[in-house]
């Protein structure tokens, strides 16, 4: 069976501890010639791994996770196994809809989302790794299946794959030099800020609900519904407007403080993604927005500052 270990897990992997390289490394050799030993995790088509850190010096507990092919596995992604919390015990409730969601989808589709996520992820990062250093140290690492499943408790919405597979792999982004690092300078919100933007929607549409008692159906107002997840927010520290990834449709679609008709982005989280790697490794044929470069943060040339115009450095290629 052969085993790889995705490039980017190489290059981090010892951020979370000298022997973790090692360990990893152990791991797929193990693997290799029982490649069924893994347990099925939050993300269809995925494995998950625990390793025991007191094996190795200077490595935590660690969560592996990896996708197999019949002669074939890569490993995706290795995080620290996060301490046991009793209060994020998923409810049966969320726990009973995403056993239903995973019934209603294909596994084979399924795992092939993840794949493509992580895919376009890697591409950014790996970009930014070699030539915007600020923007790619301020992007969060991934969060943990408790994260996740506390955040899903939170929503009361199961969370959908793609944005299970994101959010694994980074859980926000506090901004390269104040910058987010994708088209327009937005930037991933971190799950807090998911949390609380939800709220905020869901109490603003709360608010219209009582006011809809009083008005015709044809004049009923609709600012925000319980399956749209905001993902993307202006700025690392503006969430007056964004993206929401919509749960029932897979399509993006913006919102703002002012509650206006947001309409459809027509994008999908991974054709957003894809967009925005593509910007990046071919910019002269970037339509959207121009990337370009302030000392080691990636900006974007729509939403620059007017007084930073000077120091901005476009992106040839």
């Amino acid at each position: 069976m052969n085993v790889e270990i995705e490039p980017v897990l190489r290059e981090t992997a010892a951020q979370l501890g000298a022997g973790v390289p090692y360990a990893l490394k152990v791991v797929a050799g193990r693997l290799a010639e029982d490649p069924d030993m893994g347990v099925a995790s939050g993300l269809p088509g995925v494995l998950t791994v625990t390793v025991d850190g007191d094996l190795f010096e200077d490595c935590p507990d660690l969560l592996v996770g990896y996708i197999r092919e019949p002669d074939w596995i890569q490993i995706r992604f290795v995080q620290p196994v996060p301490p046991a919390e009793p209060s994020t015990e998923v409810p049966n409730q969320v726990r009973e809809q995403g056993r239903d969601q995973d019934q209603q989808v294909d596994p084979v589709t399924t795992a092939a989302t993840v794949r493509e996520v992580a895919d376009t992820w890697h591409r950014i990062t790996r970009w930014l790794k070699e030539n915007a250093p600020a923007s790619y140290a301020a992007l969060r690492p991934g969060a943990s299946s408790v994260a996740l499943a506390a955040l899903e408790e939170d929503l009361g919405i199961p969370i959908p794959i793609e944005l299970r597979a994101l959010w694994m792999l980074t859980a926000g982004d506090d901004g390269g030099d104040g910058w987010g690092c994708l088209p327009g300078n937005r930037a991933l919100l971190s799950l807090d800020a998911v949390a609380a933007v939800y709220g905020l929607k869901m109490d603003a549409q709360t608010h219209q609900d009582t006011l809809n008692t009083g008005r015709s159906e044809d004049e009923r107002i609709t600012v925000w519904k319980a399956t749209r997840i905001p993902v993307v927010a202006l700025g690392p520290a503006d969430t007056t407007s964004g993206l929401y990834l919509d749960a029932a449709t897979g399509y993006l679609g913006r919102f703002s403080r002012y509650n206006e008709h947001p309409g459809d982005e027509l994008d999908t989280l991974v054709t957003y993604l894809e967009e925005a790697a593509d910007m990046l490794e071919a910019p002269a044929l970037a339509t959207r927005d121009k990337p370009g470069l302030i000392g080691g943060a990636l900006v974007w040339r729509s939403s620059i500052d007017p007084a930073q115009e000077d120091l901005w450095q476009p992106l040839t290629g």
